[in-house]
């Protein structure tokens, strides 16, 4: 199975949706294995954005992560890099599709509500810098039977 770091922005908390994007990723099928809730301090934003240095955005990316606090989890499924992608929609949400959290909720593509790995490798790699190895919790979902082939 597939892990995927999914974080919801400042922006997305401050406005109330925590809980509408985690029923979500539920509905959808997905496994929670682990979250929490946090203030991301500058030396998480910089690696996790560490990308993206030397770009334009990259300073603003840093004080917008640092803004407010974060919801910060670890999903798993079958495909779930690219099912939480689809989820979430295109980073810009006058182009993501409707029904998708950007569309739905979004307007602008600074404040996007949400951060989803972009590839197995890096939903893998992400995890590991968000939580560590106890944070994660292999659990048995009565449910994965109806969900998964």
């Amino acid at each position: 199975m597939e892990k995927t770091l999914v974080l919801i922005k400042p922006d997305a908390v401050q406005r109330g949706l925590i809980g509408k994007i985690i029923s979500r990723l539920e509905s959808r099928g997905l496994k929670l294995i682990a979250g929490k809730y946090i203030q991301v301090d500058q030396e998480l934003a910089e690696s996790h954005y560490g990308i993206h240095k030397g770009k334009p955005f990259y300073e603003y990316l840093l004080k917008y992560i640092t803004s407010a606090p974060v919801m910060a989890m670890a999903w798993e499924g079958a495909n779930a890099v690219a099912a939480v992608r689809q989820t979430m929609g295109s980073t810009n949400p006058l182009e993501a599709s409707p029904g998708t959290v950007r569309h739905d909720f979004g307007l602008e593509i600074g404040l996007n509500l949400t951060h989803a790995s972009d590839s197995p490798e890096n939903g893998e790699k992400e995890v590991a810098l968000w939580f560590n190895d106890s944070e994660l919790i292999d659990w048995e979902r009565d449910v994965d039977r109806w969900i998964f082939e």
